[in-house]
Formats: structure tokens, sequence, C-alpha cells
């Protein structure tokens, strides 16, 4: 076998992943919907309150409300741990992850 450098060529394969990634989430909001923006954490660092796009504070269940029904893009919803759990849609940037995002 050749002498490969497996660390270069899955570098390159992350490098054009995340390229791909960000024109993918520049077109992922066709309808125009609001975004989180911004959270809230309490002491113990979890998110308790959101900020939209269009400057709407939202608490946790307003927010898990409005995403349940679609009206938030780039979050999904799911049930761990016997509840409902606002998260950001895996798309590849960490960046837009809800616990990167700036704190209001």
């Amino acid at each position: 076998m050749e002498g490969k450098n497996y660390e270069e060529i899955y570098e390159e394969y992350k490098h054009q992943s995340e390229q791909q990634a960000q024109v993918e989430a520049a077109n992922s909001n066709p309808e125009g919907k609001e975004e989180f923006v911004a959270v809230r954490k309490n002491d113990d660092g979890d998110i308790i309150a959101f900020k939209t796009s269009s400057g709407r504070e939202l608490d946790y269940i307003t927010a898990l409300t409005e995403a349940k029904s679609g009206q938030i893009a780039r979050v999904d919803v799911f049930h761990k741990y016997g509840r409902d759990i606002i998260r950001s849609e895996p798309d590849g940037i960490k960046e837009n992850n809800l616990d990167r995002l700036p704190e209001f």
C-alpha cells in the first residue's frame, strides 16, 4: 500500500464538509422564520431563555412551544430524560450551536 497521509486526507475532507455546511446553512431558512441568535444561561450553564432574530426574548417553555410548531428555524426538539429539549439542527457548524451563541 502506498504511503498515504491519512491525516491530511481527513483534514481536506473536513474542510470541504465545513464549506458545504456553510453553503447549506445559508440556504436553510427560505421562509425567513425567526432564529435564535443569543441565549441566557443560569449559574449551572443551562440555557433558560432565547433571543430571536427579531429581538424577542423567549423563556424556555415558550421557545419550546414555538420550536415544536415549526416557528423557529434551524432547531429541533427531541425527547430525552423524560422531557422535551431544544437543540440546534446538526449542520456541521459549531459556531451556531445553541450553547455557543452569545449571551444576552
